[in-house]
């Protein structure tokens, strides 16, 4: 059993890195992969210009203070940001008391300046402050102790080309991580706008309607014992009401099923004119069956999060037309392409056109921009007659009538 004292270290805190990990379904040992970069120190005594290599001072060194700087590093992770540049400054701390008999510990050094940026340090300069503060340290130090001049200069610019590089990564996680939110966003309001006119819709359809049907029934009722016939007369029209009400109330169901694929065109809009994309699209084909509705609307979900995200363009285009018995979705941008065929979710898509029979082809050769077109076969159904307008001796009959089979055109 692990003491409580020691298990409570390795708890995150609710505003540490490995918290913020698990809220976005990221596993909290991903970044241990950076570890690996501490193999350095391992390698670090074949390079040992003054020849000592592996010598029992180096292994004594290591052992005593490699241990030390995987708890630095793991508390880092677990660590409220408030707190967590304290054992980035451990690291560094561990470097400098063991720069004069271990060079290897140089990697802790880089280790130090590289995880402040993780520390959630309330403005930049206060991250770029301390790394220079640290660099300035660290050359002082080793000058003092007599290092060769080449590492007096080659350290502090290998930092500053890392922690320009984990700094560049960060922004665009940042960035992946507001668009997602944005895209989530647009959704919503989206989902809330599209209700909103669902309920405007249905009480501008049946509000007058379900009226009109209530005084045909009481005039039927006041009717029924002076005149059986007019009566009757009432009923029947009211029945012929309810009928072109319900035959309505379909068309509208209808219509409701259709605009999945348009709410997300409106959505793919606004996330790729938030990103500087300027997004061309011509009108939507109606009476799309439902499951290609949907597929075609996750489909073209993805592949606009990956134009934003990844394309680097400023134009797109989206085209989704009948073509005989199949439609065609068309989505190209001009941006710098050369994306690979199965990446950037490109394999999900595939998965999806395949469900529903279809085809996927995707292009992206490098500085042309992507293009990407799905087909999609359209099922043998049968057509439905309906009429929209007002109640008239027709409605009595049936709402709809078949014919005979034929493809949507």
């Amino acid at each position: 059993m692990i003491p409580a004292f020691i298990a409570r270290w390795f708890v995150p805190a609710p505003d540490s890195a490995v918290a913020d990990d698990l809220r976005r379904g990221k596993s909290p040992w991903a970044d241990s992969v950076h570890l690996l970069w501490s193999l350095w120190i391992f390698i670090t005594p074949l390079f040992d210009h003054g020849l000592r290599g592996y010598t029992p001072t180096w292994l004594l060194c290591t052992l005593g203070s490699y241990p030390l700087f995987l708890l630095l590093f793991a508390r880092l992770r677990l660590a409220s940001r408030r707190t967590a540049h304290r054992y980035a400054w451990g690291m560094a701390a561990l470097c400098f008391g063991l720069l004069r008999w271990y060079p290897s510990g140089l990697s802790y050094f880089v280790y130090a300046c590289v995880m402040l940026s993780h520390c959630g340090l309330r403005h930049f300069r206060s991250y770029v402050i301390q790394v220079v503060l640290l660099n300035v340290v660290y050359v002082a130090l080793a000058w003092w102790i007599g290092y060769p001049q080449a590492l007096l200069v080659i350290m502090p610019v290998t930092v500053f080309v890392i922690c320009t590089i984990v700094t560049v990564e960060q922004i665009h996680q940042e960035k992946d991580a507001a668009l997602s939110l944005s895209h989530d966003e647009v959704r919503r309001l989206a989902a809330t706008a599209e209700r909103e006119r669902i309920g405007r819709d249905l009480h501008d359809l049946l509000g007058h309607t379900l009226s009109l049907i209530t005084l045909k029934l009481e005039l039927s009722r006041k009717l029924f014992d002076r005149d059986v016939d007019a009566a009757r007369r009432e009923v029947e029209e009211a029945e012929k009401v309810a009928r072109h009400a319900l035959a309505e109330v379909r068309c509208a169901v209808t219509g409701i099923r259709a605009t999945d694929l348009a709410a997300e065109l409106a959505s793919a809009r606004l996330l790729l004119e938030s990103s500087r994309v300027h997004l061309d699209y011509g009108e939507l084909p109606a009476d799309l069956p439902g499951d290609i509705e949907r597929g075609l609307s996750l489909v073209l979900r993805e592949a606009v999060t990956n134009i934003a995200r990844h394309a680097d363009a400023s134009q797109a285009r989206i085209e989704l037309a009948r073509e005989r018995n199949s439609v065609c979705l068309r989505i190209s941008d001009n941006g710098r392409g050369g994306i690979e065929s199965d990446g950037n979710g490109l394999s999900g898509m595939r998965e999806r056109v395949r469900a529903l029979g279809g085809t996927l082809a995707f292009e992206s050769p490098r500085g042309q921009g992507s293009r990407l077109r799905v087909v999609v076969p359209l099922p043998i159904v049968r057509l439905v007659e309906s009429s929209r307008s007002a109640p008239d001796p027709s409605m009595a009959g049936p709402l709809a009538q078949p014919v005979t089979d034929r493809p949507v055109a």
